[in-house]
């Protein structure tokens, strides 16, 4: 039987363990947001406090298109992954078919092999069928490898669905488009969001793909980072990052308090 000093030393631990965990995870973050307001254009130096960065920023013209294209690219990706993936997740759940299987298996394809190999196939697949380099080339990219991550979620959401709702549904006189419109789709939407966000997440982060598939007017904002890296990160580079981190923060607290406040409306 454990005694109460034993008890007490693993409590100590476990705290001081989740704090190193915690330290790890967030200092980085932390460093980042702290040098976007140094007076120093030096990284390792942290001279003084300013906010000019932030209008350095504003004014970087080519960092903010490099913002603007990563968010069109991400946003018109994530819509055509949803848009499939939801899409195959339910054909797949509804009927059986003899390649099942086979397709089953080729939707991982794309999760575990390299991005790199996945860069360099894209590349020439977009040579042969000749699509030039650009924002569209982008967007079909990063679609290509989002669109498994939906299928997995919208799945995950459909493995304890009942059908025989859609039954119930069509008995009393609606039809197929009606079924999966007010009924299947709202029911896995939680499914479907979260897909959405991990699309979406994915383009944002994405650099390996988009190195290989993207032209000279739709630089990425990892591409433009990439970039700097070279020739030393500025701090408004900083700035903006900061301003990306803290709006995924309040996206996260959004979503966080929704999910607390559905849960507690189930729970009555």
């Amino acid at each position: 039987m454990q005694t109460k000093k034993t008890v007490s030393l693993q409590n100590s631990f476990s705290r001081l363990f989740s704090t190193f965990v915690y330290i790890f995870l967030y200092a980085p973050i932390a460093i980042v947001i702290l040098f976007s307001f140094n007076t120093s254009r030096r990284n390792i130096i942290f001279e003084g406090f300013t906010f000019s960065w932030y209008g350095e920023m504003i004014q970087n013209s080519s960092l903010l298109q490099s913002f603007v294209n990563t968010l069109i690219v991400a946003s018109a990706s994530t819509a055509i992954a949803v848009v499939i993936g939801t899409l195959t997740a339910v054909a797949m759940f509804r009927y059986r078919f003899k390649v099942k299987g086979a397709i089953d298996a080729l939707l991982y394809i794309p999760v575990v092999i390299p991005e790199i190999v996945l860069g360099i196939s894209l590349l020439a697949s977009f040579a042969i069928a000749n699509v030039p380099l650009g924002r569209i080339s982008l967007i079909i990219a990063h679609a290509t490898f989002s669109i498994p991550f939906v299928v997995f979620t919208v799945r995950a959401r459909l493995s304890g669905y009942d059908r025989s709702i859609e039954e119930a549904a069509m008995d009393l006189g609606a039809n197929r488009i009606q079924v999966l419109t007010g009924i299947t789709i709202p029911i896995i939407a939680p499914g479907i969001i979260s897909g959405a966000i991990l699309a979406f997440t994915l383009s944002i982060d994405d650099f390996i793909i988009s190195f290989f598939t993207t032209g000279a007017s739709s630089i990425t904002f990892p591409l433009k980072i990439m970039e700097s890296v070279r020739s030393g990160i500025r701090p408004d580079v900083y700035a903006l990052s900061s301003i990306i981190m803290l709006i995924t923060l309040i996206v996260v607290i959004i979503s966080q308090l929704s999910a607390y406040k559905n849960a507690k409306k189930s729970g009555k």
